[in-house]
């Protein structure tokens, strides 16, 4: 069922175990962390089910990068999961720089969330990284 049929853009912060997703408003101004999934067998079915929900025209993929500007180890595995990805959708997909998008995000947790216990739930981690990523590449097409 679509929410609306509002253009949105979506952030995926792909993690081995965990994958954050993130979502622009229909201005697409600003980014709101969606949901965290669990990357397992049941991946696909539940991503293709949240984002039957929006009307999204763009996925923005966060790509991990070492500090000297190359690619880090991981990189081969997202782009594994982007070439999947462009299989199972039709829905134009790019990559933007992710360093330091979980440093920033667990930050923004310690500021925001006051209870100990759920600053320590990694989800939340995940979704609030794709918030990042999202917002970093939001505020770079506004330019």
């Amino acid at each position: 069922m679509l929410i609306n049929n509002e253009l949105r853009i979506l952030a995926i912060d792909w993690g081995i175990k965990r994958i954050g997703l993130a979502i622009s408003d229909p201005l697409q101004l600003f980014a709101t962390s969606l949901v965290t999934l669990n990357n397992n067998s049941h991946f696909w079915k539940d991503f293709l089910s949240t984002i039957a929900s929006y009307n999204i025209e763009k996925i923005i993929i966060g790509l991990p990068f070492y500090n000297d500007g190359t690619e880090s180890d991981l990189a081969k595995k997202v782009h594994e999961f982007i070439n999947e990805l462009q299989l199972k959708t039709n829905i134009q997909i790019e990559t933007i720089d992710e360093r330091y998008s979980s440093k920033i995000a667990e930050h923004q947790i310690i500021e925001s969330v006051k209870s100990k216990k759920k600053r320590q739930d990694k989800s939340l981690v995940d979704k609030m990284a794709a918030a990042v990523i999202l917002q970093n590449y939001l505020d770079s097409i506004k330019k």
